[in-house]
């Protein structure tokens, strides 16, 4: 699997470059500033993207905005967005195109090697992986207002912070230690409380829950 990481800091793009290798994947670039992510992206063709959202010229969203516009060119590209701090903003504008295949980390996960790898991975292969603090944000600005969100239970909202981060339900319930079927119950309860259409893929609940948590007031 072919990666282009994109990171200004030397040591760190050292320390995901040796990281990624070491998990078997192919390393194509590993770039420190916007114009050569806006090439590699181009020329090399790579299976994910692990980009850094700050970058230079700009240091604000060079990232982001390259990761972007290529998959505006190349719709699905899988792009895992690493941030030093919680950016709604971010998150939603990754999320906009509703295609899938992305994620967004903070970058204190990179330091979970398996976490970390999991995530590229689940991204690679067409998945969504949210950082629990985005999540965990999304859930507290939603509660106070919104009924539906209210009426989840305790489980079914643990059910759901998972759900959003891109866990299928088997990785639900190996996380909860209770059965899938335990889960797949949740997960109904869940879609009907919130007024979601049920569905068998995952990533499309993904992106629905996570729509419906982040909708405009």
């Amino acid at each position: 699997m072919r990666v282009v990481l994109a990171e200004d800091l030397f040591l760190l793009r050292d320390g995901l470059v040796r990281l990624l290798e070491a998990h078997g994947f192919e390393v194509a670039a590993a770039v420190e500033s916007g114009p050569e992510l806006d090439r590699a992206l181009a020329e090399l063709d790579p299976d994910v993207a692990v980009v850094d959202v700050r970058l230079p010229p700009t240091h604000t969203d060079e990232g982001l905005q390259c990761a972007l516009r290529a998959r505006r060119e190349r719709p699905g590209l899988p792009v895992l967005v690493l941030s030093q701090h919680v950016e709604q903003l971010y998150a939603r504008e990754l999320l906009a195109d509703g295609s899938g295949a992305v994620g967004y980390l903070l970058k204190d996960r990179v330091f979970d090697a398996a976490q970390f790898v999991d995530a590229v991975r689940r991204v690679a292969a067409g998945g969504t992986a949210m950082d629990p603090q985005v999540i965990q944000q999304l859930l507290a600005r939603r509660s106070d207002r919104d009924r539906p969100l209210s009426r989840l239970t305790p489980r079914e909202l643990e059910v759901l912070e998972l759900m959003a981060q891109g866990r299928s339900n088997t990785a639900i319930a190996a996380q909860l230690v209770v059965t899938e079927r335990a889960i797949a119950k949740h997960t109904s309860n869940i879609f009907a409380k919130l007024g979601l259409e049920v569905s068998d893929d995952d990533n499309r609940r993904v992106l629905a829950v996570l729509a419906h948590l982040d909708r405009d007031r």
